[in-house]
């Protein structure tokens, strides 16, 4: 019987395929619990129709992260680091203070977690940092540190 599975089934395969399993496997494990659905031509039909909404959704996520990106890369956050006598810095400029200055100034969302610092920042000066907005855009967030 072939099956299109609803959910990723271990040593099986993932969801929107269609696998050829028994019977007895459909009957009694897949159809049960809501794993999969017959392939019938009905079900096939809402299984393209959904890949094709899945594919539209995606391409305008994409084209949405490349026109964040844009915006991104056009401006330059500032940001404050206590400092001492002689210049002397207290710590480093974190993630969530970037992402929170971006906010403030720009009113970007941006998450802590997609900003990506690959030295720490101690001292004053512009940064480049870069911005993980989608699995094939990052953008590169200029940073300018001031001592304060």
């Amino acid at each position: 019987m072939k099956v299109i599975l609803l959910e990723d089934v271990k040593a099986l395969g993932k969801k929107g395929e269609i696998v050829k399993v028994s019977d007895g496997y459909a009957n009694n494990k897949l159809f049960r619990e809501n794993l999969g659905v017959e392939a019938t031509t009905a079900n096939l039909a809402r299984l393209k129709a959904e890949k094709k909404y899945e594919e539209k959704v995606s391409a305008q996520k994409l084209a949405d992260a490349k026109e964040f990106a844009k915006k991104i890369e056009e401006v330059i956050v500032t940001v404050g680091i206590k400092a001492g006598a002689g210049g002397k810095t207290f710590g480093s400029v974190s993630s969530k203070e970037i992402a929170q200055a971006a906010k403030n100034q720009f009113n970007f969302e941006i998450d802590k977690k997609k900003l990506v610092i690959t030295d720490a920042i101690k001292a004053a000066g512009t940064y480049e940092v870069a911005v993980k907005l989608h699995p094939q855009v990052t953008a590169t967030l200029r940073v300018s540190v001031k001592e304060s």
